[in-house]
């Protein structure tokens, strides 16, 4: 089987914030053959996430757990599509499923243990296939291990969730009000803080932008002080963060994303309160959680259906979008999970 395969590269590294300009849809041919052992996805959802900036750049601390990405090659990303051919008695043609593909039209793999790869039962489990790459794919997958895994929330405490209308953030702030949790999140508008308080159930919400002091304005916010916080931002938001946590408060990095482009300053934590509150700092990737997959999906799932937790899909067509819609993530355009359908 061949196919013409149109893909997206980067034309050089990407050391600050992305534009269009920086990548380009490129094609070639794609051939799959009976006996090569491998599966061909013609693929229909794209995953735009923020840390392939971090491996379209020439140096980055993320090259220590993800492969860089070279210039001129295509990229490999969160994905579902349906197999159009396959040599493994695994996968089927016509099986839907989601996992490590790639911003492209049609994507090759060759099965391996511990490869990000599932089958799915779209529609038949009540779900659009888009969802499994938002709250049933790698952002549910970190909103959960972030917040129950690291953060351990226990009913009445106090969580904060900074980028709280994006694609992790927005599920956070609605799993810790499941938990019985008082939940304030902070956003870079006021339609955004709105959605966070009138659609979401979020306690409180706050405009960061319009804080000149975050310090103080978190502390008007947890007068009685932080015990969870989710960190999704980095810089000053940190540092205001670590200033208002109660004694043996827990922080979750899941991402630092004003650190990415390298245009604002990077946090100086005070590590005086770091040591004398005793508050936990840790990072983690969704990898981690890999085992655990299932299980935090089959929660997630009865949530959903239960009406309890909303989904937030931000959602481009076509191939030709995947430079424009990557690029509007580091403007703060997107509100929820951003994806890229496909024809």
């Amino acid at each position: 089987m061949e196919v013409v395969n149109r893909y997206v590269v980067i034309k050089h590294h990407v050391d600050g914030a992305p534009t269009e300009a920086d990548l380009e849809v490129r094609e070639a041919t794609a051939r799959w053959a009976p006996g090569s052992g491998q599966v061909m996805v013609r693929n229909r959802f794209l995953s735009i996430d923020p840390y392939q900036l971090n491996r379209m750049k020439r140096s980055s601390a993320s090259h220590l757990a993800v492969n860089g990405i070279v210039p001129g090659e295509s990229i490999t990303a969160y994905a579902a599509g349906e197999v159009v051919a396959s040599d493994c008695d695994e996968y089927k043609e016509g099986d839907l499923v989601a996992g490590m593909l790639g911003w492209e039209d049609y994507t090759l793999f060759r099965p391996s243990p511990g490869m990000l790869m599932s089958k799915i039962d779209a529609g038949g489990d009540g779900f659009p296939l888009s969802h499994h790459l938002s709250a049933l794919g790698t952002s549910g997958m970190t909103a959960y291990a972030g917040l129950f895994e690291v953060g351990k929330p226990e009913k009445g405490e106090k969580v904060f969730v900074s980028a709280a209308s994006g694609s992790v953030g927005s599920l956070v702030g609605q799993f810790a009000k499941l938990a019985g949790c008082y939940v304030v999140g902070c956003a870079g508008s006021q339609v955004k803080v709105n959605l966070l308080k009138e659609k979401l159930g979020f306690d409180d919400a706050f405009n960061y932008k319009e804080e000149p002091d975050l310090k103080s304005a978190l502390k008007r916010y947890f007068p009685d002080g932080i015990d969870i916080y989710y960190e999704n931002v980095g810089g000053e938001m940190l540092e205001a963060a670590l200033a208002n946590m109660n004694t043996y408060g827990r922080v979750a990095v899941s991402g630092v994303m004003s650190e990415y482009t390298g245009s604002g300053r990077r946090a100086v934590p005070n590590m005086e309160q770091v040591i004398y509150k005793r508050i936990t700092i840790r990072g983690f990737l969704a990898w981690d959680f890999l085992a655990k997959f299932d299980e935090f999906n089959a929660v997630i799932g009865d949530w959903i259906r239960q009406g309890k937790v909303q989904v937030l899909e931000d959602v481009s067509d076509g191939l030709d979008s995947v430079p424009s819609a990557f690029a509007a993530l580091f403007r703060g355009d997107n509100i929820g999970k951003k994806l890229v359908k496909l024809a």
